[in-house]
């Protein structure tokens, strides 16, 4: 039997505001409005010794906070590379900060809970 791989996820949510700058003039999303997000990151690898672990889920868990809280009770369009900060701009976001420290990073999810919306991003 060939060594298990394991995928752990790790979950966060922050609150915004954006407007998107593009798209039919009448639209509604081109007016500043909010949501509350959900993003979720999974990290998959084989469990790594002397733990048995595929990453510390605590770090996991700081290092996706860490990026929600820099989001959090923000206009989205203020950041680099959410001008126009459409959910898979934002999962492309979260790929971009929490890769280089999680390259098992295999997935993020950014959704939007309350009105049913969600985009994942398969890494």
């Amino acid at each position: 039997m060939s060594e298990p791989e394991f995928e752990i996820t790790k979950s966060a949510t922050f609150d915004a505001a954006h407007f998107l700058p593009a798209g039919p003039e009448d639209s509604l999303y081109r007016r500043m409005h909010g949501h509350s997000f959900k993003v979720e990151a999974t990290v998959r690898g084989r469990a790594q010794e002397p733990v048995g672990w595929v990453a510390d889920l605590a770090g996991l868990d700081a290092a996706l906070r860490g990026v929600a809280a820099e989001l959090d009770h923000s206009t989205l369009n203020d950041k680099a590379g959410l001008e126009s900060p459409t959910l898979e701009r934002l999962c492309l976001y979260f790929v971009m900060h929490l890769k280089p420290s999680y390259p098992g990073l295999c997935q993020v999810i950014v959704s939007r809970p309350t009105i049913g919306e969600s985009c994942a991003l398969k890494v």
